[in-house]
C-alpha cells in the first residue's frame, strides 16, 4: 500500500532495535502500536542521498516494493513517502539470513537447498515475469521465517526495470556474485546477471562457500571472466548441471529463469 501520508512514523510505530544498515538508511525493528504486531521498518533517510542519481535509486526501490506481491518476497504492509525520508514497513522475518544459515550448516544438503532455491526461483520467475531484475542476489538478502523452511527476497535497492531492446550499463551489487559482464562494464540486458546471480548462490548452499572468491580485486574478476570455479564431488550430476547452465561466461548462452524452473534437479 503506497500511503502519503505526512503523519510522523513515530506516531503509529516504536522503533526499537536496528536490524541492518546500507548506504542510504537502516532497517529498524518495529512495533505497530494499535496492534502490537512486530514489524521490521526500512528507512531511507532523504538528506543521505546527495545525487540524482541516488534519489532516483530509493525512489524506485520504494515503488517497487509497494508493487511486488509473491510469497517468497518480503511482505510489504506499507510505504510512507515523507518529508524528510521514505518508510518501507515490512513483515519481520525470525530465522535471519540464509547466509548466517549456511554459514552455521556448513554447508546444506540438496533437498533443503532445493527447496529453498525453488521457492527464490520463483520469486525471481515473478519479477522477470513482469520486467523486474533485483540485481543483487545474494544469501544476504534471503531472510527465512521462524520455522527455516520458507525464504523471503529483500532488498530491490538496485533493482530496475528492464526492455528486450534498451541495455543497462550500472554495476550493482557485490562483485563475489557478479556476473562477467557487470565486471566487465559490458552492456546488458536484465535478467541474465540475475541468473547468474543465483548461480552462485546455489553453489553457496551445495558447497558452503563461494565458487568465486579471491583476496585482490584483480584476481577475483579473472576468476569470474572465466568461468573458473571447482565443484566437489559429493555435489549429485544434475545440481552440477543446473550450475553449469547458470554460471555460463557467455550471456547469450545462459539458462534463462524459466529453464532454470524447469530443470530436472
Amino acid at each position: 500500500m503506497l500511503n502519503l501520508s505526512t503523519t510522523p512514523l513515530e506516531d503509529d510505530y516504536r522503533l526499537l532495535e536496528k536490524l541492518g544498515e546500507g548506504a542510504f538508511g537502516q532497517v529498524r525493528h518495529a512495533v505497530h502500536i494499535p496492534t502490537g504486531d512486530e514489524v521490521a521498518v526500512k528507512i531511507i533517510e532523504r538528506a543521505q542521498l546527495t545525487t540524482s542519481r541516488q534519489c532516483r535509486n530509493a525512489e524506485r526501490e520504494v515503488r517497487l516494493m509497494g508493487l511486488l506481491h509473491h510469497p517468497s518476497i518480503m511482505p510489504v504492509r506499507e510505504v510512507r513517502v515523507l518529508q524528510d525520508r521514505y518508510v518501507v514497513v515490512m513483515e519481520r522475518a525470525r530465522g535471519g539470513e540464509l547466509f548466517d544459515y549456511i554459514v552455521r550448516s556448513g554447508r546444506l544438503d540438496e533437498s533443503t537447498a532445493r527447496r529453498f532455491f525453488r521457492q527464490i526461483v520463483s520469486a525471481i520467475r515473478y519479477c522477470h515475469e513482469h520486467s523486474i531484475i533485483h540485481r543483487d542476489l545474494k544469501p544476504e538478502n534471503m531472510l527465512l521465517d521462524a520455522t527455516r523452511t520458507r525464504v523471503y527476497l529483500i532488498d530491490f535497492g538496485f533493482g530496475n526495470t528492464y526492455r528486450a531492446n534498451h541495455l543497462l550499463h550500472t554495476f550493482c551489487g557485490s562483485p563475489f556474485y557478479a556476473a562477467p559482464e557487470m565486471l566487465r562494464g559490458v552492456p546488458y540486458v536484465g535478467p541474465e546477471v540475475d541468473i547468474w546471480s543465483l548461480g552462485v548462490v546455489l553453489y553457496a548452499m551445495l558447497c558452503g562457500r563461494l565458487p568465486f572468491d579471491a583476496k585482490e580485486g584483480r584476481q577475483l574478476c579473472n576468476k569470474v571472466c572465466c568461468g573458473d570455479y571447482h565443484l566437489p564431488s559429493h555435489v549429485s550430476p544434475e545440481a552440477a548441471d543446473l550450475l553449469s547452465r547458470m554460471l555460463l561466461v557467455d550471456p547469450i548462452r545462459r539458462a534463462t529463469i524459466q529453464e532454470v524452473a524447469t530443470h530436472a534437479w
